[in-house]
């Protein structure tokens, strides 16, 4: 579709449905919601230029999972924000069904870059997905760079969300992806530039790290360093209840363990939240030296259509923006002061 045909179409559905979505009493009055549709994972959150900035799935023409883009909000206190612009709309061929969950960067010289998964469908029910680059062109919009990483061999078309960052040397890529043989895992990539990435492999997933057998799919992973330890988050999915562990219908947990760079070195899987609505967490450092972090109150398939703001034309918000850190010898959050 046209940007022009699909910026009209989400006109409409914004002047149709905005006061008609602020009238719910269910409408959070301090949790963020997109104005209008539906909203899921947290993308692209970083602290630039003085500015707090959340992107964020957006479905604008509905509640369903589809026509993804990507909203956006900033802030400078993590608690009054400001709409933007919308930031990416899928209209391009590498991303014709949806511009999927990524990342933000500050690139070398110091504009602010979002990587992204395209995501194709093909009518014989097959997928493909891209890593693609956007970059802020000064007047509040994204102008698109196209895609700078096409799909792994050995993997399916189930290779997407891309967190990015630069560790000083070069930059470092994780991927969540899942095997031509079902297993989930997460890849690290490496690259002098953001669109030039080498493969490194695999650094955690199904059958790594004495985990066993471990879901088919490793969505949304998050590699960080919080004190003397490095943390990977991500959303395996595929993992059958155990007594009183892995209740949610697809997880969210953290590993803990060391990273040289090619290599992450971790313990035991641990579950992040356990409420029924917490999925797709993002974290970034900011300039106070917090690890923040927003997740999505949703969770995929999990009787979306049953609630209640649905009627409202509206879905789904995020979660209080958390400050992560350790007690002992365990991850714990907060809400940000």
């Amino acid at each position: 579709m046209k940007e022009s045909d699909l910026l009209n179409q989400i006109v409409r559905s914004l002047l149709a449905g905005q006061l008609k979505a602020a009238a719910d009493p269910h409408r959070p009055r301090w949790h963020l919601a997109a104005p209008v549709g539906l909203l899921n994972d947290p993308n692209g959150f970083i602290e630039h230029d003085g500015r707090y900035h959340l992107f964020y799935q957006w479905n604008p023409l509905g509640c369903e999972h589809r026509n993804k883009g990507w909203g956006h909000v900033t802030s400078t206190d993590l608690l009054h924000w400001q709409h933007e612009p919308v930031a990416l709309l899928p209209t391009e061929a590498y991303e014709s069904h949806g511009c999927y969950s990524g990342s933000a960067v500050s690139d070398e010289q110091g504009r602010l870059t979002l990587i992204y998964t395209g995501n194709v469908k093909y009518p014989d029910g097959s997928r493909t997905a891209y890593q693609c680059l956007a970059r802020a062109d000064g007047e509040g919009g994204f102008a698109k760079l196209g895609p700078v990483l096409d799909l792994p061999a050995g993997y399916s078309g189930h290779v997407r969300d891309p967190k990015v960052w630069h560790d000083g040397q070069q930059w470092l890529m994780v991927l969540g992806a899942r095997t031509l043989n079902d297993k989930g895992e997460v890849l690290l990539y490496r690259g002098d530039a953001l669109d030039a990435w080498m493969l490194v492999g695999p650094i955690a997933g199904s059958g790594r790290g004495g985990l066993g057998e471990f879901g088919y799919m490793w969505e949304c992973p998050d590699l960080f360093p919080l004190a003397d330890r490095h943390v990977l988050i991500s959303c395996p999915q595929g993992i059958a209840p155990a007594g009183e562990d892995y209740r949610n219908l697809y997880q969210c947990g953290w590993l803990a363990g060391n990273f040289d760079g090619e290599r992450f070195e971790f313990g035991a899987f641990h579950e992040l939240d356990r409420g029924f609505e917490f999925y797709a967490p993002q974290t970034t450092l900011d300039s106070q030296g917090r690890r923040l972090l927003f997740g999505w109150l949703g969770l995929p398939e999990e009787n979306e259509m049953s609630q209640p703001t649905v009627a409202y034309g509206w879905i789904h918000q995020m979660s209080c923006p958390r400050e992560l850190f350790w007690q002992d010898e365990w991850l714990c959050q907060r809400p940000v002061a």
